[in-house]
C-alpha cells in the first residue's frame, strides 16, 4: 500500500517520502498475489471494490513497469475453486461471475485433482502478480525513479497532532536516533501494525505461514483455490501454497509444525501428487484484519492523516484501486463517481 500510494502521489507532483521500519515486514512480501475478487467469494462493497481494482490493474501495471523497467509478473491464468457437489458450488457468492465445470471438465483444467472434489468454478477473469518476487521490486524502483524518498530502519513512534490537525511524526533510526519530520498530509499503511500508531483503529494481525514448491513447469496452469489452503503457480514452475490462518498468533514470528501440517494436509486434499514436489521455501506474515475483513480507506481520526490498512487477504488485489482513490483524493484529482461512496463503505468509524 505505502509502495503503491506513493507511486501515485508521485506521478502527480507531490513530493513522497516512505517511512519504513523493517522492509521485509511488508504483507506485500508474503501475500501469494491472487487477484482474485471472485475465487474468494467477496460481496457487497469489497466485491465492488475488488472488480473496480481489478479492472484497473494492466494500466496499473503498465504505469509501474513503464516507470521501472521492470516486470511485474502478471499473468492472467485464471482460477479454479473446486466444491464438493454441484448444490455448494452454485451457492457460492459469486457463482454466477464463473464457469460451472462438473467432474470431467474439472479433471481438465486440473489433472490429477483429489476425486473427493465432483464440481467446480472457473473464474477466466481473475489472475495473478508475483508479488514477492517481481512487483514489489519493481514499485520499488518505479518509485525512486519518479522522486520518492526512502527512510529504511526508521520506526514511526507518535503521529504529532494539534487541534485535531496532523503536524507530523515522531520517528527513531536504525542508530536509536529520535527526530520530528514535520508534515501535514500523511497516509497510515502500517499494516497489521496500524492500531499501534492509531489505538482506535480496528486493526489486528492474523498470522498466516506459507510454503512454495518446484514443480516441472506446465504442471500446474491454472490457481487452485480450495477451502483454506490454495495453489498459485509461477511461469518458472514455481507454486505457492498458502496458507493458515491464526489470528491467535497474535505478532508471534515463526514457523509451527501445526501450521506446516495444515499446508501439506491442505496440499493432499486438493492435490495428491503435489505432495511429492520438493519445497523451495517456507516463510510467515501477518495479514491486516479488521472486523468485517474490509480495509479502511479516507480520512482518519486525525485531519490530514489518510488510511489505507486493514486490506486483510486482499491487499494486492486491492493496491490498484486504493492508490488511485487515496492519491486523488490528497491531489483533488479525484477519476472515480465512486469515491465518496467507497470512502464511505469503507470509513474508519464503521464499526461504531
Amino acid at each position: 500500500m505505502g509502495l503503491a500510494i506513493a507511486h501515485q502521489l508521485a506521478r502527480r507532483g507531490r513530493c513522497v517520502t516512505v517511512l519504513s521500519r523493517r522492509r521485509n515486514e511488508a504483507a506485500g512480501f508474503v501475500a501469494a498475489g491472487m487477484l482474485a475478487p471472485h475465487a474468494e467469494g467477496l460481496h457487497g462493497d469489497l466485491l465492488q471494490l475488488g472488480q473496480l481494482s481489478l479492472e484497473r490493474i494492466p494500466r496499473w501495471v503498465a504505469q509501474i513497469e513503464a516507470d521501472s523497467g521492470l516486470p511485474c509478473g502478471l499473468r492472467a491464468t485464471g482460477i479454479v475453486v473446486p466444491f464438493l457437489d454441484a448444490k455448494e458450488r452454485d451457492c457460492y457468492p459469486t457463482a454466477a461471475f464463473g464457469e460451472a465445470l462438473n467432474r470431467e471438465r474439472l479433471e481438465q483444467l486440473l489433472p490429477g485433482i483429489a476425486p473427493a472434489w465432483q464440481a467446480g468454478l472457473l473464474f477466466d477473469q481473475d489472475g495473478q502478480i508475483d508479488n514477492r518476487r517481481q512487483l514489489m521490486r519493481s514499485l520499488e524502483s518505479a518509485c525512486v525513479d519518479r522522486g520518492v524518498n526512502f527512510q529504511e530502519g526508521v520506526e514511526v513512534l507518535d503521529v504529532l497532532q494539534r487541534d485535531g490537525r496532523l503536524k507530523g511524526v515522531q520517528t527513531r533510526d536504525s542508530e536509536g536516533q529520535v527526530a520530528t519530520l514535520e508534515c501535514t498530509t500523511a497516509v497510515l499503511c502500517s499494516g497489521a501494525w496500524s492500531a499501534q500508531l492509531l489505538p482506535e483503529l480496528p486493526v489486528f494481525p492474523v498470522k498466516g505461514q506459507m510454503v512454495s514448491l518446484q514443480t516441472p513447469r506446465g504442471a500446474l496452469k491454472h490457481v487452485i483455490f480450495g477451502p483454506g489452503t490454495y495453489l498459485v503457480p509461477r511461469e518458472d514452475g514455481l507454486v505457492v501454497v498458502g496458507a493458515t490462518s491464526e489470528p491467535e498468533a497474535g505478532f508471534k514470528e515463526g514457523l509451527t509444525p501445526q501450521g506446516q501440517q495444515h499446508l501439506n494436509k491442505g496440499i493432499a486434499a486438493l492435490l495428491p501428487e503435489a505432495v511429492n514436489w520438493p519445497p523451495m521455501e517456507r516463510w510467515w506474515g501477518f495479514r491486516p484484519c479488521t472486523p468485517d475483513e474490509g480495509p479502511l480507506l479516507g480520512e482518519g481520526p486525525i485531519q490530514g492523516l489518510w488510511l489505507a490498512c486493514g486490506h486483510h487477504r486482499n491487499g494486492v488485489l486491492l493496491a490498484a484501486i486504493t492508490a488511485e482513490l487515496l492519491a486523488g483524493a490528497i491531489t483533488n484529482q479525484t477519476s472515480s463517481p465512486d469515491t465518496s461512496k467507497l470512502f464511505n463503505a469503507f470509513r474508519w468509524n464503521r464499526f461504531q
